[in-house]
């Protein structure tokens, strides 16, 4: 395993985090007694793993449902010097609701102290204030981190990029969760800031948000081959020495097994990738035009400036994906999370077309002749069942 520092933490952090949400036996909170024993012994399974190939990072969350209570009873049978442990709590209007579901956290983990903490889900210039504001929820983590409970904290965010500026230029936190990957590099300034800031940055999701690499289409396999897409992905991001630690969401031991093959390569990154980067490139220029990807996120409305609430960037970059690189099942799946993702995946799906005259709101954009058109064909290509998301945090 290779290491780096974590920012202003000081951590030796793996490059690879074990992250809490894919092994857990349940969403909602129920009793140990009902947590199958083979569940149990998975998770076990796979923590050991963890550790054996050297990622000592195990990062979990509240809102994670059983992942707390079933990693308190592995994490304190285990060399505490040798544990990075994280936990999130999302932030409340109420500081002292947020006191007491850490308090929880705490409990269910069931150590004298955890490494990290991560206020879950900065999405907005709300639950930011909810956080930082005098008396609010980081005062409340505060006052643990003086009885020793917490050594630092952090925050998480599925937000805008503006919004993870902000809360990162209040210099309150010590380091950032958020999404960066090859196929969503929108938030590489909050990066640069966090970098500003000497702040830890952990990437949520790579494998899972950054585009379902476990199952990709046959045409993404062939563009970043001699790598599979799941490498070249990593490889990406750790080319970035201002990237830390990318969250491999392990459902099982093996599941780490793919992602270790980049380690030999980071050495390699600057042969490795310039023509894995440049196929991709004329793949996406060859499908949509070099004028449409310089400008086609130039002049679109927010969802909250736009009839209906319509998500019409979200949905045109799932338009690019679709046409690049045929990420049909990743599109969808994204797509019809639209209307049920509340401020962790804003907006609406396009399904109210008719109703709307969305004239003024792309008026600025360059292609707003088009746009009407691509998100009436985009969503009868991905329009099905509506997806929740699995957190209910």
């Amino acid at each position: 395993m290779q290491y780096r520092r974590f920012g202003r933490t000081e951590l030796q952090m793996p490059v690879f985090s074990c992250g809490g949400m894919r092994y857990q036996h349940a969403w909602k909170d129920v009793p140990e007694s009902q947590i199958p024993r083979k569940n149990q012994e998975n998770l076990e399974t796979t923590i050991r793993r963890s550790l054996t190939v050297g990622i000592n990072h195990i990062e979990t969350a509240r809102g994670y449902g059983t992942s707390e209570v079933q990693l308190g009873k592995v994490l304190p049978k285990l060399p505490r010097e040798q544990l990075i442990v994280q936990t999130k709590v999302s932030p409340k209007p109420d500081a002292k609701e947020f006191r007491m579901t850490l308090k929880q956290s705490l409990q269910n983990l069931r150590l004298d102290y955890i490494d990290l903490l991560g206020i879950h889900g900065i999405n907005t210039p709300e639950t930011l204030e909810w956080a930082i504001r005098p008396g609010g929820c980081l005062d409340e983590a505060r006052q643990l981190q003086k009885q020793g409970r917490i050594r630092h904290i952090g925050f998480s965010t599925h937000g805008p990029t503006h919004v993870i500026v902000d809360a990162i230029n209040t210099g309150q936190f010590d380091y950032v969760n958020l999404h960066w990957y090859y196929i969503n590099q929108d938030n590489w300034p909050a990066i640069a800031a966090a970098t500003q800031q000497d702040m830890g940055v952990f990437i949520i999701s790579p494998t899972d948000k950054g585009g379902h690499l476990y199952n990709p289409p046959q045409k993404l396999v062939d563009l970043c081959a001699p790598l599979s897409p799941i490498v070249f992905n990593d490889l990406f991001c750790l080319s970035h020495p201002q990237v830390h630690t990318l969250s491999l969401g392990a459902a099982q031991p093996s599941d780490f097994d793919e992602h270790l093959k980049v380690l030999p390569l980071l050495a390699e990154a600057d042969t490795v990738l310039p023509p894995i980067l440049q196929r991709l490139e004329q793949a996406a220029i060859d499908a949509l035009g070099a004028d449409w990807l310089r400008t086609w996120k130039l002049g679109l409305p927010s969802p909250d400036q736009t009839p209906g609430n319509i998500n019409i960037p979200i949905i045109l970059w799932l338009r690019n994906l679709l046409e690049a690189f045929d990420m049909q099942e990743y599109a969808e799946a994204r797509y019809n999370l639209l209307g049920n993702g509340g401020h962790w995946f804003p907006g609406n799906p396009a399904d109210k077309l008719d109703e709307i005259d969305l004239r003024a709101a792309i008026a600025q954009s360059p292609h707003a002749d088009k746009i009407p058109a691509f998100l009436a064909e985009t969503h009868q290509r991905l329009q099905g069942k509506a997806v929740q998301r699995l957190s209910s945090s």
